[in-house]
C-alpha cells in the first residue's frame, strides 16, 4: 500500500450531505450505509489526532424561498418537494461531536454563501479529505471550489457514492485526479495512523 504523509492539525475531513434525507436515497457503486461507515471511521480517526471534521448539510427554509430554481428541460430530475421534519439532520453515526464544525449550505457546493473558507483558514487547514453523497454533485462542487482556493485535496473514493455507478466513476476518474489524489479509506486511515 502506498504511504504518504498527512498532518492532522492541518487537515479537515469535509463530509458532504450525510444527512437523513440524502442517506435515504439509493446510491451506487456502494450503499449509503457503506459510505456512512467509511466516513465515520475517517472522522473518528481525524478527531483523535486533532484534525477538524466539517459536517456539511443542505437545508432550506420551510417555505422554500431560499432554494435555487433553475429552468430545467422537460423530464429532467428536480429536487423533491416534500421533506420530513428531520430531513436535514446529520446521521447519528457522525453527529454529536461538539468539536466538529456544522455547516449549512443552500446549494450543491459548501463554499459559496457560507463561512467554510474562513473557518478553515483560521484553523490553519491546508488539506481537505473529501467524502459524502453525491460524488458528482455536492462533493464535486465543493472540491472545485476548494481547488480554486488552493487547498490540497484527498478524495476518499469508497466514502462517497452517487445516484449511479457511472456518475460516480466519471467524477472519480476524470475530475478528481485533476484537483487532488484519489485514495481509499484504508489508505487515508493508514496515513493518519502513521503520525
Amino acid at each position: 500500500m502506498e504511504t504518504f504523509e498527512l498532518r492532522p492539525a492541518e487537515t479537515a475531513l469535509v463530509v458532504v450531505d450525510l444527512q437523513k434525507a440524502v442517506v435515504a436515497m439509493e446510491t451506487a457503486p456502494r450503499t449509503t450505509r457503506e459510505v456512512v461507515e467509511n466516513a465515520a471511521r475517517l472522522a473518528d480517526a481525524l478527531r483523535g489526532r486533532g484534525g477538524l471534521v466539517v459536517l456539511v448539510r443542505v437545508a432550506t427554509r420551510p417555505d422554500g424561498k431560499d432554494m435555487l430554481r433553475p429552468v430545467l428541460d422537460p423530464g429532467a430530475p428536480a429536487s423533491s418537494g416534500s421533506r420530513s421534519a428531520d430531513w436535514a439532520e446529520i446521521v447519528p453515526e457522525l453527529a454529536g461531536h461538539p468539536e466538529d464544525h456544522l455547516l449549512t449550505k443552500k446549494q450543491w457546493g459548501a463554499f459559496y454563501g457560507t463561512d467554510l473558507d474562513l473557518q478553515l483558514r483560521r484553523r490553519g487547514i491546508s488539506t481537505l479529505l473529501m467524502c459524502g453523497i453525491a460524488t458528482c454533485f455536492g462533493v464535486e462542487s465543493t472540491a472545485r471550489d476548494a481547488f480554486e482556493r488552493g487547498y490540497q485535496q484527498l478524495f476518499a473514493e469508497d466514502a462517497m457514492a452517487s445516484r449511479s455507478a457511472e456518475e460516480h466513476q466519471h467524477t472519480v476518474t476524470r475530475i478528481f485526479p485533476r484537483m487532488g489524489r484519489v485514495r481509499s479509506t484504508a489508505q487515508l486511515l493508514a496515513a493518519l495512523n502513521a503520525r
